[in-house]
């Protein structure tokens, strides 16, 4: 049960972080309608959007089943977290349209072609458990609703929410490749620890390369602007 829980809050936690692009697309996709209509095209939009990352989720556990796909889906997922810490946070381009199927249908195909870093993230954390998966996902209805740009106002106030979940995509990612046999066969087991050294060392990996990266870009960023001023 505590178990199933921790899941859940990371779940939660997970979503809310991957969420700030899609709920801005909600906002903007939206924002030319009158306000009656707006509110049922941000409902109609969210809940179609949510239903649509729950069956992409399915399919994404069941595919997670094969080795292979589960080693591939792992490294995307740790380019997910470290690419999560770079992401200067800029809003996307949605055209705002005053018609309520326009909007929905641009919510739907936004949030699809953007979901791709939830659903891996949360069939990989949800351990084919799938009703606790839908659980998550479901819960995240009223936090991508009533969200929008404050989600990202939230993640950019407390830029710790951040780095723990993308620690937490970074300790999946290392789960997911202790578990496939190819790469336990070429993983040392550290005694009572097995090979659940590796999650650990995967999450402070996304961590510490993010954090390099993000100072060589402000170091790159200051050496050009010394050279434009000389």
């Amino acid at each position: 049960m505590l178990e199933n829980l921790i899941l859940l809050v990371e779940i939660l936690l997970v979503n809310i972080v991957l969420s700030g692009d899609n709920a801005v697309v909600i906002a903007l996709a939206s924002r030319n309608l009158p306000e009656h209509l707006r509110n049922r095209a941000i409902w109609l939009g969210a809940i179609g959007a949510v239903g649509l990352r729950i069956v992409l989720s399915v399919v994404a556990v069941a595919l997670l089943d094969y080795p292979a796909v589960q080693i591939v889906g792992a490294l995307l997922l740790l380019y997910i977290a470290i690419h999560l810490l770079l992401d200067d946070g800029d809003s996307k381009e949605v055209e705002g349209v005053g018609s309520l199927g326009k909007a929905v249908g641009i919510i739907l195909v936004s949030d699809l072609v953007m979901s791709l870093d939830n659903v891996l993230a949360i069939a990989s954390i949800a351990k084919n458990n799938i009703w606790l998966m839908a659980a998550g996902i479901a819960l995240s209805i009223p936090l991508i609703i009533w969200g929008s740009q404050l989600i990202l106002k939230l993640l950019n106030r407390f830029p710790a929410v951040v780095w723990i979940g993308s620690a937490i995509l970074g300790y999946t990612a290392g789960e997911m490749l202790s578990d496939t046999q190819a790469v336990r066969n070429l993983l040392p087991e550290f005694g009572d620890w097995g090979y659940g050294w590796f999650p650990v060392v995967s999450a402070i990996f996304v961590l510490v390369v993010a954090f390099l990266w993000r100072r060589m870009i402000v170091v790159l960023t200051e050496k050009s602007a010394k050279e434009k001023r000389l």
